[in-house]
């Protein structure tokens, strides 16, 4: 059988010293060894440059991209006050901008981030769109109808996002239930938002309802402020374990954790292994984040995220997740050879177990998902975080010139 692609003289991560190929036939990989006879419709001479596995987005508030130039900065100070004791005031004011929304611009929005995911090889996002009665569903069904463009090219989970709150919020519950019939992937909460424990526990449960009746994962942003006291990372790895939906649940930011008495953080270390809750760490975007490297230590699964790309809440990002992995190089230290082996792995195989992809790597008979870098390594990769050479995505070369093009459109 004729390969669709075959790649040749690739660095692979777990083969250094050694030059391989690697055959691509109908979206899979075929076979990797040294040599490989034959021909293929597109061949790849890699130069002895690094192969890998394509990059994954575990966190991306998609529906706010580009949004920034909308409104004032009066969110943005809030968030990155010292200490993040302002954390809800900034949500409060950032949420003016919904009072626009509509999918009409939220969609050619979306669809530049996403190319630029394509251009910087990231091949898997998970996507966040606000549900309140401010946003409604507009960000909810351009989202979709921009996963549905992108098949293919890139897989994007729509989260169904409460932002706003759900008691707090009149009829974010009932807009929720909506966004799962629209056809949204993942459940999306936000309980330390609400102001009370009791409405923190509604929201958590509210949230989980809605995940078994539609059978679907869920997100939830936890403890995302300088409190302490914050307890809503347990209130949802407790519930997890209860519904059973362990492996089904993602934590994102936990930024109190930086905060935590040791003691009580090792507890939750443990119930995050107990629940099999991975972790989401967005460094770059808030003056606190998780313990990430004693998260690891622990044996808890930990990746990065984009989290956002020039809205109310960071004025920077571009979908490369390589530039992520640069920036939170220096704001967690990690800076070892090993350390940046472990970055590198937040925003690939580590990250895809996040979004629940199943066997995400480059092995025979896994999906075809993986980029062609312009660096031997990984340290020059992070080094230069430039865009790859090249990315195959679900089996097939992106034409990476047609995304260009939408890139800076």
């Amino acid at each position: 059988m004729k390969n669709d692609i075959l790649i040749r003289n690739a660095q692979l991560l777990n083969t250094p010293g050694k030059k391989m190929s690697i055959a691509i036939t109908q979206g899979k990989i075929a076979v990797i060894a040294e040599k490989i006879d034959g021909q293929a419709e597109v061949e790849i001479d890699a130069k002895g440059m690094l192969v890998t596995e394509s990059f994954v987005n575990a966190h991306l508030h998609l529906c706010k991209v580009y949004t920034l130039q909308m409104m004032d900065e009066a969110a943005l100070k809030d968030y990155h006050s010292d200490g993040m004791g302002k954390a809800m005031t900034a949500i409060e004011l950032a949420a003016q901008v919904k009072e626009k929304y509509h999918h009409s611009w939220i969609l050619p929005n979306v669809r530049k981030a996403l190319a630029q995911a394509v251009l910087y090889g990231c091949t898997h996002v998970r996507a966040f769109a606000d549900v309140d009665s401010k946003a409604r569903l507009e960000g909810v069904q351009a989202l979709i109808q921009a996963r549905d463009e992108f098949t293919g090219i890139v897989d994007i989970q729509v989260v169904a996002f409460a932002q706003d709150g759900i008691i707090r919020e009149p009829g974010a519950k009932e807009l929720m239930h909506q966004a799962m019939e629209l056809g949204a992937d993942v459940v999306g909460g936000i309980p330390w938002i609400e102001y009370t424990e009791a409405d923190i526990r509604e929201h958590v449960c509210i949230i989980f309802d809605l995940a078994v009746e539609f059978n679907k994962d869920v997100s939830m942003l936890v403890d995302d402020a300088g409190d302490a006291g914050l307890r809503t990372l347990e209130t949802m790895a407790v519930e997890t374990i209860r519904r059973g939906w362990q492996g089904r649940a993602l934590a994102h930011h936990a930024r109190a954790m930086a905060l935590y008495p040791t003691p009580y953080f090792q507890k939750i270390s443990a119930l995050l292994r107990q629940a099999q809750m991975g972790v989401v760490s967005d460094p770059h975007t808030g003056p606190l984040h998780a313990r990430v490297r004693e998260l690891l230590a622990n044996g808890n699964l930990v990746c990065l995220g984009q989290d956002d790309i020039s809205d109310a809440y960071y004025p920077f990002g571009r979908n490369n997740m390589l530039e992520v992995a640069f920036l939170c190089s220096h704001l967690l230290w990690f800076t070892s050879r090993q350390d940046i082996h472990t970055l590198y792995d937040m925003v690939t195989v580590n990250a895809a177990r996040c979004m629940g992809l199943k066997d995400f790597q480059i092995k025979v008979g896994a999906p075809a998902n993986l980029v062609v870098l312009s660096q031997p390594d990984v340290v020059e990769a992070l080094r230069f975080h430039e865009a790859p050479l090249y990315t195959v995505s679900h089996g097939k070369l992106v034409d990476a010139e047609k995304y260009h093009h939408i890139a800076i459109g």
